[in-house]
């Protein structure tokens, strides 16, 4: 008898994915130390290795959604977990920072798979629910996050390159985990065909902005994108010329933001949407957003980083609701395009973060630990944070008479 697909399936697939790509992140930044001398090209390599990435992951997002739209969600994921296996076995191979670049450009075309778990999600749940089942996901994401860091950061902190080793594994364990357990969830007769339009990042960019009345949404779900990835590319540099924090303190900051992340995405976004709804569950995210942002870039003491970590908790929830009311302008048929577009915008935001953080960060690294100035990267992302509020709270005024399902219309 065939094994029924469940969202049970796709989210242990997303954890241990997680878990590898956590691994790296507090140390691929000291690895880019090594091929650079002082903190500013250190900087400005790391940014490009964070662009170069994100334009790779921002071109081939939307053509894995559609190849799990044509295919089933199945081969798409196994595919992208073997890809990134060979991808983070290379990077500790590497011995020059083109070599560097060279693998981040393929972690970036084979990194778009949550894209395709959104999808996997999407099949099979109903609207009504659907909001809660992607928070399921973006727990399963947390929980990944928990692990990750924590584990390279410890790894990172005796080799700077067994992290990558360890999450070359973890991926062909996931390949196999996959193979042999995880079901398909898209039946044949809901397939679709590909076309060049289809795959093109832009016109699918495009064609979510004709999505009936959630354009402006759109724009609200870029902003808050791009606060949260200028932090995430200025994460481990900022702490370290602020706080002199290395691999094993970045790594544990980062386990309390996962813990932070799966407490409200895994446990209390159900509550928070009951009690709340949707949109105000939105605009309390965004508002602990703006706040949080300008309290990271004006700590003075590490341990205030935990505080502020913990008080921003409303925020984590500001995603899978705001993804959840864009799924449903979205044909069912074409589940896997419309979160492969939310992952090619996605993506867009970590091609500009880096342009816009990384130069900042590196413009104010010579300066005093103790200056403002330090944080004027987190600074910047709690403005694009209020941008983002005054969008959204713009938005929802003007469908306050409307109810969330029936706004599931496309042009």
């Amino acid at each position: 008898m065939a094994r029924q697909p469940a969202v049970a399936f796709v989210l242990v697939t997303v954890v241990i994915d997680v878990i590898g790509i956590g691994l790296i992140i507090p140390v691929l930044p000291v690895l880019v130390g090594e091929f650079t001398g002082g903190r500013e090209a250190q900087t400005y390599w790391y940014g490009l290795l964070v662009l170069a990435f994100g334009i790779s992951q921002f071109a081939c997002a939307p053509l894995l959604g559609a190849l799990s739209d044509r295919f089933g969600r199945r081969p798409v994921l196994l595919s992208s977990m073997a890809g990134m296996g060979l991808m983070f076995f290379l990077t500790a191979q590497v011995t020059t920072l083109v070599g560097l670049l060279a693998t981040r450009v393929i972690g970036g075309a084979l990194s778009a798979n949550m894209a395709v778990a959104n999808a996997y999600v999407a099949d099979l749940t109903a609207h009504e629910s659907r909001a809660k089942s992607l928070g399921l996901v973006g727990a399963a994401f947390g929980i990944g996050f928990i692990l990750g860091p924590v584990v390279g950061g410890l790894l990172g902190h005796y080799d700077i390159r067994l992290p990558f080793f360890v999450a070359a594994g973890l991926c062909v364990l996931n390949f196999l985990y996959g193979a042999v357990v995880v079901p398909e969830s898209l039946p044949p007769d809901k397939r679709k065909t590909i076309s060049p339009g289809r795959v093109n990042p832009l016109a699918a960019l495009f064609g979510l902005a004709r999505l009936r009345n959630v354009g402006l949404l759109v724009a609200v779900i870029a902003l808050n994108n791009l606060a949260q990835f200028i932090l995430h590319v200025t994460w481990v540099l900022y702490t370290e010329f602020r706080f002199g924090w290395g691999p094993r303190e970045t790594g544990l900051s980062l386990f309390v933001v996962g813990i932070a992340a799966t407490l409200v995405q895994g446990v209390l976004l159900g509550t928070m949407l009951r009690r709340l709804g949707e949109h105000r569950t939105v605009l309390c995210g965004l508002v602990s957003g703006v706040l949080a942002y300008a309290g990271y870039g004006l700590a003075t003491q590490g341990w205030m980083m935990y505080a502020i970590i913990f008080a921003n908790f409303l925020s984590y929830a500001v995603g899978p609701a705001m993804v959840a009311i864009v799924s449903k302008a979205a044909d069912p048929r074409e589940q896997g395009l419309v979160m492969g577009t939310l992952a090619s915008l996605s993506s867009l935001m970590v091609v500009v973060a880096p342009l816009i953080g990384t130069p900042l960060l590196a413009e104010v690294s010579q300066l005093p630990a103790t200056d403002w100035r330090v944080g004027l990267p987190y600074l910047l992302s709690s403005a694009l944070n209020l941008a983002a509020l005054a969008m959204a709270a713009l938005y929802f005024a003007r469908h306050r008479q409307m109810r969330p399902s029936t706004l599931g219309a496309v042009r």
